[in-house]
């Protein structure tokens, strides 16, 4: 089983564009949406949706004050200020850490479980899809996408499919790195902007840091093309491979409100992200350098 992950270092480059159009082309493949926080892949695949499963996120704590003593370490161990001196707890401040209930002396503070989101399994035109929504104010986003990956790999295993397909996070916090451990390539997507290189260039810094191989695609190149060559001469200095430059299409900029991919037309972008995907897939194949 190899595993595929599509990042970026800013949101609105056209990555779940790619997923969506990999998902499509693909055979015998798992797709995994882990980009918890705002998920949008569904809107390409049109899932139908096979089981739902609650995500638990940290537990938020209570005080018990027929127990509290009123001896203030919880007030002096919270870094958060979530603890008010009248001693009571103030969940949009509570982080959920747990370390006023492991040192309270009357073991007065209790632990409430939440569900934080939810995370689903369903089927698609194109085969099964695991994907996942956060509650609205919700973090531990982190521990969602390792459940999300959890779920794709014991999928794709159950049903022999050789591929996991992963539309990645933006940005370089705890849900990239989650996404990035144990993947046996990552698939870097950017644009021509200065915004768009200082981004990439973060993100490929957390990638040379967990030892991930690492290629580029660049999407709408043709909207600054001398900022793609540069990107590309800055990518070709680091070593890093630039796999594919996709042209401008309207059509794709349409295709999340539409909810179609325009994969079957002869268009120089369609053309473009085949020969992405051929390159792509060639390069999973290879055995990791050692």
């Amino acid at each position: 089983m190899k595993e595929l992950l599509v990042i970026s270092g800013k949101g609105g480059t056209g990555k779940t564009t790619v997923v969506g159009a990999f998902a499509m082309l693909a055979d015998n493949a798992v797709v995994a949406d882990c980009d918890v926080d705002a998920a949008n892949l569904h809107l390409l695949l049109n899932p139908q949706v096979k089981e739902e499963h609650a995500f638990h996120g940290l537990p938020r704590v209570r005080i018990d004050r027929d127990v509290c003593t009123s001896c203030g370490l919880c007030l002096e161990i919270c870094r958060f200020g979530a603890i008010s001196p009248e001693y009571v707890v103030d969940p949009l401040a509570c982080e959920g850490c747990g370390v006023c209930v492991r040192l309270c002396p009357a073991e007065g503070i209790i632990p409430q479980e939440r569900v934080a989101g939810q995370w689903f399994v369903s089927e698609t035109p194109f085969g099964p899809l695991v994907h996942a929504r956060l509650n609205a104010a919700e973090d531990n986003s982190g521990r969602l996408v390792a459940e999300v990956r959890r779920a794709a790999r014991a999928i794709a295993k159950h049903q022999k499919r050789d591929l996991i397909i992963t539309d990645g996070p933006p940005g370089i916090s705890c849900p990239v790195i989650s996404s990035l451990t144990g993947i046996d390539l990552a698939l870097l997507v950017t644009e021509p902007s200065v915004s768009g290189w200082h981004d990439l260039a973060r993100v490929l810094e957390l990638a040379e840091h967990f030892k991930v191989r690492t290629v580029v695609c660049i999407n709408k190149a043709d909207l600054h093309e001398l900022m793609s060559k540069e990107i590309k001469r800055r990518c070709y200095d680091r070593g890093i491979e630039v796999i594919g430059s996709i042209p401008f299409d309207e059509q794709f900029a349409q295709a999340t409100v539409t909810g179609h991919l325009p994969i079957d037309d002869k268009s120089p972008a369609v053309t473009a992200l085949y020969d992405l995907w051929e390159k792509t897939y060639a390069l999973l194949m290879q055995e990791k350098p050692s």
